[in-house]
């Protein structure tokens, strides 16, 4: 089974190396944000747990959501592996998601990371803001603070799966289709 967690900054590209890795290599799709909005509008224990927080604007706790991906995970047990989307964002989900992977005899095999510059990263959002609409995309401001909260927060974890030789950093920068080559022949060592 693949497991693979797709990493970098907003704007790194994730969304569309996804889409390319999902149909190349017959993976789920795990993210945090689709099973949050199934499970709430199915109307699941899990689903009115987090409810109950975003209600009230704070963060659903790391124990709902990996209860909403062991449950995905659980409904999926013939996949060929998966592939996890906004998840795990703290060396704590990181270390809860390993935990839970274990009951199901497995492990994060590999952690590729999309590296890119933050002005790139900038340039790339207010261009996608004019694009989609996107009010998060369409302030500068905004979006240097995003990538000041992924370096605190988030990118800790490439140092901790780099520490378990699962990390490896690709640059996310040129064209798209040789940069799903460089993510492929990592892959392909699975």
């Amino acid at each position: 089974m693949l497991n693979l967690i797709l990493f970098g900054p907003p704007g790194a590209g994730k969304g569309t190396q996804s889409e390319k890795i999902l149909s190349q290599y017959g993976l789920k799709h795990i993210s945090t944000g689709d099973l949050l909005r199934a499970e709430r509008s199915a109307g699941t224990d899990l689903g009115n747990k987090a409810n109950d927080f975003i209600s009230k604007g704070e963060l659903v706790p790391d124990a709902v959501v990996i209860g909403m991906v062991k449950n995905y995970m659980t409904e999926n047990v013939d996949a060929n592996g998966f592939i996890f989307d906004g998840f795990p964002r703290t060396i704590a989900q990181a270390e809860a998601l390993d935990s839970m992977l274990q009951e199901f005899n497995t492990e994060i095999s590999i952690v590729l990371g999309l590296e890119v510059e933050e002005d790139e990263l900038v340039k790339r959002l207010l261009l996608r803001g004019e694009t989609s609409g996107r009010a998060d995309d369409q302030n500068e401001e905004t979006i240097r603070n995003r990538f000041q909260e992924y370096l605190n927060k988030t990118l800790p974890i490439q140092n901790y799966y780099s520490e378990k030789n699962k990390y490896n950093g690709v640059v996310g920068i040129g064209d798209i289709d040789e940069i799903f080559s460089q993510l492929c022949s990592h892959l392909d060592k699975f």
